[in-house]
């Protein structure tokens, strides 16, 4: 029996870590001309590997799956699994101030290394440069075709894993070509989105040279009902930041999405009212001093004061500009491109996979990471997912190995059903 694993990020190579360490024969095929290139991508930033906090607020970060799959995940390989394995590959991990993990050298490349070297010894069989073309199930057989250099080649195995990634970042091979594949083997899709991305704002020309690449800090974020304390940072083309990446998914629900910024929320109404000194100096200038604002908020309160002005509303007061200054709204033009987004929402549907993450109407194909439509915010869930999905995956393939029932909808008395014949999606 073999073990076909297609895509080599963070999902794939767990997979295969998986699988060859209980003594399958596992083939690991990549379309680019190595593996680990998003996950080189992620290691810019540090390489944020997990978070420290606790298992009941970790799943809660996770939409798509329900709690009990993301606790059933995160309890196999969590946070703690994902440092004792840095640690094996003798990667050194720390736990920084906001609780995000990260290796001591900040670094991607080492660990990538070692993981790839260890994979290797152990017998996992990498083969680059094949770039999946078509699939289908035949019998008993998994049936590949892949383009490679020297043409179109196939390959047959008993049992799949797909990491194919999602959306996001193509040029590390996450493309998400395969979607037709998967459709036209009747698995459902859900449709790609950015997620963890920067959205646009029509800016007013007169916010930007005073603004642009400025941070806003300390603030609570909100949109819909949901609200997020965090940073943002005021971009040429709108917003960027992690407070705005947590509420993406809200914000891609509304028609007309808003974003509300509380730019002093340890302050009550009130008391930003109270602060403001009485004198003959101009309000803005009085409450910038006494709220010490930094230059971007202060440029977003000064662009309100001055639209109002124009508008030929009553002058401002100071209940009303510290209202503003509790409740600024910032109206959203849309997300930025899906290329350009950390990770993306959308992928093969849960309704379509067991809890193994087998595809239902294909016995024997696993799906693992950005594949599956789930998402989760930066700070190391994202990674923490692929890994998890990727072990998942890897451990339903060896059940099914051994014949033992995955799911009693699917299997009756412990035996394998039927394999239906699709059509190559050439």
């Amino acid at each position: 029996m073999n073990l076909t694993i297609v895509g080599g990020g963070p999902s794939g190579l767990r997979a295969a870590e998986v699988a060859i360490n209980s003594g399958l024969q596992v083939t690991l095929f990549e379309g680019k001309p190595s593996v680990g290139r998003k996950f080189l991508v992620a290691g810019h930033g540090g390489l944020n590997l997990t978070h420290s906090e606790s298992l009941s607020q970790f799943i809660t970060r996770y939409e798509g799956g329900s709690d009990s799959f993301w606790t059933s995940l995160l309890h196999e390989f969590g946070n703690k699994e994902i440092r004792q394995w840095a640690s094996d590959l003798g990667i050194e991990t720390f736990i920084g101030t906001s609780g995000r993990v990260f290796p001591k050298e900040f670094k991607a490349a080492p660990l990538l290394r070692r993981w790839v070297e260890r994979l290797r010894s152990r017998g996992v069989h990498f083969q680059t440069r094949h770039y999946l073309h078509a699939l289908r199930q035949e019998d008993d057989q998994f049936l590949l075709k892949f383009q490679t250099p020297e043409g179109i080649q196939q390959h047959s195995a008993d049992f799949v894993i797909l990491a194919l990634g999602g959306a996001s970042w193509p040029q590390t091979g996450s493309d998400a070509a395969w979607v037709s594949i998967m459709e036209s083997l009747g698995v459902e899709v859900t449709r790609f989105s950015a997620a963890n991305c920067g959205w646009e704002v029509n800016w007013h020309p007169n916010i930007l040279p005073t603004a642009e690449g400025l941070p806003l800090k300390n603030i609570a974020v909100s949109a819909g009902s949901k609200s997020i304390l965090g940073e943002l940072l005021i971009t040429r083309y709108g917003l960027e930041g992690g407070a705005l990446y947590q509420l993406g998914s809200t914000l891609r629900s509304l028609p007309e999405p808003v974003l509300t910024i509380d730019l002093k929320p340890s302050y009550s109404l009130d008391e930003l009212i109270n602060k403001i000194p009485n004198s003959k100096e101009d309000l803005l200038a009085r409450a910038a001093k006494a709220w010490r604002l930094q230059p971007a908020p202060l440029a977003l309160l000064k662009h309100h004061v001055m639209e109002r002005s124009m508008s030929k509303l009553p002058p401002i007061t100071p209940a009303l500009l510290a209202l503003t200054a509790k409740e600024l709204p910032i109206a959203l033009t849309g997300p930025r491109p899906i290329e350009e987004a950390i990770s993306s929402a959308g992928g093969v549907a849960f309704t379509e996979l067991d809890e193994h993450l087998m595809v239902k109407r294909l016995p024997g194909l696993f799906v693992a990471g950005e594949m599956i439509d789930w998402e989760a915010p930066t700070g190391g869930y994202l990674l923490q997912g692929c890994f998890a999905t990727g072990t998942c995956a890897a451990q339903g393939a060896l059940e099914f190995f051994e014949k033992e029932p995955l799911a009693p909808s699917l299997y009756q008395e412990g035996k394998r059903p039927p394999s239906p014949s699709q059509a190559v999606a050439d």
